[in-house]
C-alpha cells in the first residue's frame, strides 16, 4: 500500500482520518480492468462478506460499460468512529486484489454557527447580565463547568420522589443538552460551544428517568411546583422540550391546563412542537403533528429549522421532521415560530445514556472535550428559551427593569414580529418565521412597558431588519393572532393584548397600527382540506374515517388515520418508544420490557427520533457529508494498487 501523491509520500502503508460522515477518495491503480471489479468498505478485522457498503469502480452499483485499470471514486466514512478498510475485488467475485491500510474515522468536530446565525457575537459577554432564571423540565442537568455556580435549584420528580431537592444530576443526558443550548458558558470547550444566554441561571426539574421515560403526572407536578414557587425560585421562563400526542381538546388536557396556569402566573412557557412532520414509512411531509402541551394557547410553540450549519439564512429550511400545525381537536395555528434545531452540539457527559447510545452523534471540541450533536424541536425550544432570556435581560439593561415586566404575550409578539421568514413555507409550517435574536433584543430594549395602552412605547427608533453574517435580513413583521396574520406597526404601540390575562387569539381591538396581512381560515372540523396560498380551509369527516384533502397534489396527512402517530406509539421526551405502551388518563405507563420493532436498532440513532433526523438538502461543502467540515484540512485519499507488495494482504 502506498500513500497518494497528494500526501507527498512515495511508499509505505497508508492511513487516512476522515471525520464521521466525511467523504474520502480511493485511487485505484493497475487493476485488471474487468467490467465488474468492485470495492467494499468493511470494519477492520471483519470478513470479506461482512462489508458495510460497496460500489463498482464507477462509484455506483451499476457496472460501467467497460472495465478500467485506474480511476478514483468517493466513499462516505461511516457515522460510527472506528477503524475500517477499503477492499478491492475482481470481476463480481471474491478474489481480493487489494486492501487499504487502516482508515480511522474520527468523531465529528463540535462546529457550530448557532450564535452567529441568531445575529449574536460568536462569543458572548456576560458582564452585568441581569438576574434571569430558566426552569428546565426534563431529564435533569449534570454538573459541569459550563454551568458553574448557576444551577440555583434542582428537584427530582421521578420514581415517586415528588420534587425532592437533591444535588443536580442527569443520567439520560437530554436535559443537560437542553441546558447547554440555553446557558452553557463555554468554559468546557474554551468558548467553542457556548449557549445562547450564558449568563442565565438554571433550575432543573427532573421528570424523565435514565432512559428518557416519564409520567405526564410528574411533568404536571413539576410545572405546578414552578408556578407556585416562581418568586422564591426567581424564574421567568420555563423550557419544556418534551410532549406527547394530543388526546383531548386543550380545555380538557391537564398538561395544557398546567401550562395555562403557569402563564397566568406570569411565566413564559416555551415548548417543543414535536418531531412528527414526516411519515416514517415513506418520508412524505404532512400536517397536524403538533404534540401536547404545544397546543396550549399560552405556550410559545417552537418548530425546528435546519441551518446547514452556516451563518446566513439563505440556505435555511424547515426540518422535514418538524411538526406542522394545526393542533388536533382545537385547530390552533401552531407552531408560533421555528428555530435552529438540527445537529446542534451542546454540553454532555460521557457517561450519559444518550452519549453512550448515540456514537454517531458524539462530537469533540478542539481541546478534546465531548459534546453531543442532537436534532429536533427539543433543541429549537431551548434556543428560543435562550433568546427569550436575552430579551428579558436587554429590557432590564436598558433602564426598564423598574417598569412592568414583559408578559408572555409580549415576548411571543417580539419573537414573532422580529422573526425572519423562510421562502416557500406556510404559516402552519414555520409560524411567523425563524427566530432572530438580534431583532428580538433590539425590540425588547426599546419597549417601555410603563406607557399607557394606545400610546407609542418605543424609546428609540427601530429599523425592522437585522444583519445576519453580512446580509441585512428584513423582519417578517407579522404576528399570528388566532385566524389573523397581523402586520404593520402592530408592536410599536401598547395594546391591552400585551398585558396580562388576555388569551392569545381572542377578539380584541387592535387600533390603526395593526394591519391584517392575511388570514388563516378555520372551519369547524379538525380535518384538512386544501391549502391554497395563505388560506387553510378545512375538509370533512365521513363516518369514522378521516378523509384527507390535498396540498399541491401531495397528501397532507398519510392514510385514513385519526392521529398523527402511526401504530401503538407513545411519545415522551421527544423519543419514540415502540411497543405495547399503555396510556392511563394523564399518566404514561411503560411496560417493564420494551419491545423494539424489527427495523429499529437500540444502539443506533434511528431508535431516538428526536435525534435521528436524516440529513436534508445539499451538502454545504462538496467534500463533506452532513454539512460538517473536518476540524483541520486532511488528505482523504487512499490508493489501492494490486501490484503493491501489500496489495493482496488482509
Amino acid at each position: 500500500m502506498r500513500r497518494s501523491r497528494r500526501a507527498r509520500t512515495t511508499s509505505g502503508c497508508s492511513s487516512t482520518t476522515p471525520a464521521a460522515g466525511d467523504t474520502f477518495t480511493v485511487a485505484l491503480n493497475n487493476g485488471p480492468a474487468n467490467q465488474k471489479d468492485w470495492v467494499s468498505l468493511s470494519q477492520t478485522g471483519a470478513s470479506d462478506t461482512g462489508y458495510l457498503t460497496w460500489d463498482y469502480l464507477n462509484g455506483i452499483r451499476t457496472a460501467p460499460p467497460a472495465g478500467v485499470s485506474a480511476t478514483t471514486i468517493e466513499l462516505s466514512a461511516p457515522m460510527v468512529p472506528g477503524t475500517y478498510n477499503v477492499r478491492m475485488f475482481a470481476n463480481n467475485g471474491w478474489a481480493k486484489l487489494a486492501t487499504s491500510g487502516s482508515i480511522t474515522v474520527q468523531p465529528r468536530a463540535s462546529l457550530t454557527t448557532l450564535r452567529q446565525t441568531l445575529g449574536l457575537p460568536a462569543v458572548a459577554d456576560t458582564t452585568g447580565f441581569s438576574n434571569i432564571g430558566v426552569a428546565v423540565i426534563d431529564s435533569g442537568i449534570a454538573p459541569s463547568a459550563d454551568f458553574s455556580g448557576r444551577i440555583s435549584g434542582f428537584y427530582d420528580f421521578t420514581n415517586g420522589q415528588n420534587g425532592v431537592a437533591v444535588a443536580p444530576y442527569d443520567d439520560y443526558g437530554h436535559g443537560t443538552h437542553i441546558a447547554g443550548l440555553i446557558a452553557a458558558s463555554g468554559a468546557v470547550s474554551n468558548n467553542q460551544v457556548q449557549g445562547v444566554a450564558p449568563g442565565v441561571r438554571l433550575v432543573g426539574l427532573k421528570v424523565l428517568d435514565g432512559t428518557g421515560q416519564g409520567n405526564t403526572s410528574d411533568v404536571i407536578a413539576a410545572l405546578q411546583y414552578v408556578t407556585a414557587h416562581k418568586a422564591e425560585l426567581n424564574v421567568q421562563i420555563v423550557n419544556m422540550s418534551l410532549g406527547h400526542p394530543i388526546y383531548a381538546e386543550a380545555a380538557d388536557d391537564p398538561l395544557v391546563q398546567a401550562v395555562q396556569q403557569a402563564n397566568a402566573a406570569g411565566l413564559i412557557v416555551i415548548v417543543s412542537a414535536g418531531n412528527y412532520g414526516r411519515n416514517p414509512d415513506n418520508g412524505v411531509v404532512g400536517y397536524t403533528g403538533i404534540t401536547s402541551p404545544c397546543n396550549a394557547p399560552a405556550a410559545i410553540c417552537v418548530g425546528a429549522a435546519d441551518t446547514r450549519n452556516t451563518v446566513g439564512r439563505s440556505d435555511d429550511v424547515v426540518a422535514s421532521y418538524s411538526s406542522r400545525g394545526p393542533s388536533w381537536y382545537d385547530g390552533y395555528a401552531k407552531p408560533d415560530l421555528i428555530a435552529p434545531g438540527h445537529k446542534l452540539p451542546a454540553t454532555t457527559t460521557a457517561t450519559s445514556y444518550l452519549f453512550t447510545h448515540l456514537p454517531a452523534s458524539q462530537a469533540f471540541s478542539a481541546n478534546g472535550q465531548p459534546t453531543l450533536a442532537l436534532s429536533g424541536s427539543s433543541m429549537s425550544a431551548a434556543v428560543v428559551s435562550g433568546v427569550a432570556a436575552l430579551a428579558l435581560d436587554a429590557h432590564n439593561r436598558n433602564g426598564l427593569a423598574q417598569q412592568q415586566p414583559m408578559t408572555s404575550n409580549l415576548m411571543r409578539g417580539i419573537l414573532e414580529y422580529s422573526a425572519i421568514k423562510l421562502p416557500g413555507s406556510d404559516y402552519l409550517t414555520q409560524g411567523a418565521g425563524e427566530v432572530n435574536a438580534n431583532g428580538a433584543l433590539t425590540l425588547a430594549a426599546s419597549i417601555d412597558t410603563s406607557q399607557a395602552v394606545g400610546s407609542s412605547w418605543l424609546t428609540q427608533s427601530v429599523a425592522p431588519a437585522s444583519t445576519i453574517g453580512s446580509v441585512n435580513e428584513p423582519w417578517g413583521q407579522n404576528i399570528l393572532w388566532g385566524e389573523t396574520v397581523l402586520g404593520g406597526n402592530v408592536l410599536y404601540s401598547n395594546n391591552i393584548v400585551w398585558g396580562e390575562n388576555i388569551l392569545w387569539g381572542e377578539n380584541i381591538t387592535w387600533g390603526e397600527s395593526a394591519v391584517m396581512a392575511s388570514n388563516i381560515v378555520w372551519g369547524e372540523n379538525i380535518v384538512w382540506g386544501e391549502l391554497t396560498e395563505d388560506n387553510a380551509v378545512w375538509g370533512t369527516r365521513a363516518a369514522d374515517d378521516v378523509i384527507w384533502g390535498t396540498m399541491f397534489g401531495n397528501n397532507i396527512v398519510w392514510g385514513e388515520n385519526t392521529n398523527i402517530t402511526w401504530g401503538n406509539n407513545i411519545v415522551w421526551g421527544e423519543n419514540v418508544i415502540w411497543g405495547e405502551n399503555i396510556v392511563w388518563g394523564e399518566t404514561v405507563v411503560w411496560s417493564d420490557t420494551l419491545t423494539w420493532g424489527q427495523t429499529l436498532d437500540v444502539t443506533g440513532d434511528q431508535t431516538w427520533q428526536e435525534h435521528s433526523a436524516p440529513d436534508e438538502g445539499p451538502n454545504v461543502n462538496v467534500n463533506v457529508v452532513n454539512g460538517l467540515a473536518p476540524a483541520v484540512p486532511v488528505d482523504n485519499t487512499l490508493v489501492l494498487d494490486p501490484t503493491s507488495p501489500m496489495g493482496g494482504s488482509f
